[in-house]
C-alpha cells in the first residue's frame, strides 16, 4: 500500500496570528467580502473619532464663525456641505464629533462590563455553591429587563437624564455596563464550570496550585475565547443604545458633546416640513457604523463555528490541516486530498489520483 507523505508545515508568524488578521486569512468567498466590508466601515468609523478635531470644520457647538451666525436649517452649501439644524450646528461637525462621543462610550462600557462580568462569571463558575445561584438569579433578572428601558432607569438614577461631556459619557457607559454585565457573566461562567472538570486543571491542583492561580492562569485564558465576537456584538448594540438614550431625551446635552441620537431627535419636526439633510446624515452614520461592527462580528462568529464555516472547504484552499488537529509535530500537509484524504485514511499520488490498497 502506498501512503501519502506528510510533512510538517511553517509555524504562522506573530502577524499572522494576530485575532482579526487570523480570520481575514481563513475566510473565503462571500464571507471574506463580509469581513473586509465591515473592517473597512470600522476603520473609517474609528479614524473619524480619533481625528475628528482635524476633520470637522467647526466645533459640535460651534454657531458662528467670523462671517457671522449659521443661521437655522440652512440647506447644504459650499459653507456648510451638509446644511445646519433646527438650532443652527453645522450637520457635518455634528457627525463627525458624534463618531467620537460614540466610541468613548463603547471603550469606556465595553471595558467595565469585561472586567466585572469575566470577573463575577470567573468566581461564579469556579467555586460554586449559593454565591454562584444568587449571582445567576441576579443576572437572569437583570436579563430579562428590556435593554433600552434599564439603560433609561439607571442614566435617570445616575444623572438625572442630562449631564455634560465626561458625566454624560460615564452615566451612557454605565448604563450599558449593567446592561451587559449578564451577557459576560453567563458566558465566561459556562466555560469555566465546563474547564474546572479538565484534566490539566485536576493536574494543577494536585500539584498544589493556589485556587487564584489556577483560575487567571489556566482557566481564564480558555474561558475568553469567545469574547472578541461578544464585544464586537455588544459595540453595535451600545451605539443604537447610546442613540436611543439620545433619542428620547436622556442622553448628552448639545452643548456638552455631538450625539447623533439626540440630532435625530431634533430634526423630527423638519422631516415633515421637507428638510431632510438634518436626520439623514445622523442616520446613516448610525446604519454604517452599526453595520461595520455587525459585520465583523457576525464574520468572527461564523469563522469560529466550524459548523459555519465549512472547515473542508477552507482546508481545500489553504492545504493545510486545522491548527485544532492533534498530530505531533504540529499541523500537517494534508495532501491534494486535503482534509477528506486525512479523516478517511485515503492516499493519494503526486497527480491527485486516489491510491488503494
Amino acid at each position: 500500500m502506498t501512503t501519502a507523505t506528510l510533512r510538517p508545515v511553517a509555524k504562522p508568524s506573530l502577524w499572522q496570528r494576530l485575532p482579526v488578521v487570523h480570520q481575514l486569512r481563513q475566510s473565503v468567498g462571500v464571507q471574506r467580502g463580509m469581513l473586509v466590508a465591515g473592517l473597512v466601515l470600522m476603520a473609517i468609523f474609528i479614524l473619524t473619532a480619533v481625528f475628528a478635531p482635524l476633520l470637522a470644520p467647526f466645533r459640535f457647538n460651534q454657531l458662528r464663525d467670523a462671517s457671522g451666525t449659521f443661521g437655522s436649517q440652512q440647506p447644504p452649501s459650499a459653507a456648510h456641505p451638509l446644511g445646519t439644524t433646527v438650532g443652527g450646528y453645522d450637520v457635518l461637525s455634528r457627525v463627525i464629533w458624534g463618531a467620537q462621543t460614540a466610541i468613548l462610550v463603547i471603550v469606556v462600557a465595553v471595558l467595565l462590563s469585561i472586567f466585572i462580568g469575566v470577573l463575577l462569571g470567573l468566581v461564579s463558575g469556579y467555586f460554586g455553591g449559593w454565591p454562584d445561584r444568587v449571582l445567576v438569579v441576579v443576572c437572569d433578572a437583570i436579563y430579562a429587563f428590556p435593554s433600552l428601558l434599564l439603560a433609561i432607569v439607571m442614566s435617570i438614577v445616575i444623572s438625572g437624564g442630562k449631564s455634560d461631556l465626561a458625566g454624560g459619557i460615564l452615566a451612557a457607559a454605565i448604563s450599558i455596563t449593567v446592561v451587559y454585565i449578564p451577557q459576560y457573566f453567563r458566558v465566561i461562567r459556562a466555560e469555566t464550570v465546563r474547564i474546572k472538570a479538565e484534566a490539566y486543571v485536576e493536574s494543577a491542583k494536585v500539584l498544589g496550585a493556589s485556587s487564584p492561580r489556577i483560575m487567571f492562569r489556566h482557566v481564564l485564558r480558555n474561558a475568553t475565547r469567545t469574547l472578541p465576537l461578544i464585544v464586537t456584538l455588544n459595540s453595535s448594540e451600545a451605539i443604537l443604545t447610546l442613540a436611543g438614550l439620545g433619542f428620547i431625551g436622556f442622553g448628552i446635552e448639545p452643548s456638552s458633546a455631538a450625539e447623533w441620537g439626540y440630532d435625530l431627535n431634533k430634526s423630527i419636526s423638519d422631516v415633515t416640513s421637507g428638510i431632510w439633510w438634518t436626520a439623514l446624515f445622523p442616520g446613516v452614520a448610525i446604519v454604517l457604523a452599526v453595520l461595520g461592527i455587525t459585520l465583523v462580528g457576525e464574520s468572527l462568529n461564523d469563522l469560529a463555528d466550524p459548523r459555519l464555516r465549512g472547515r473542508r472547504a477552507v482546508a481545500k484552499a489553504s492545504g493545510e490541516v486545522a491548527e485544532t488537529s492533534v498530530v505531533p509535530g504540529g499541523t500537517l500537509d494534508g495532501g491534494p486530498g486535503g482534509i477528506r484524504g486525512l479523516e478517511d485514511g485515503e492516499s493519494f499520488d503526486e497527480h491527485g489520483i486516489e491510491v488503494r490498497s
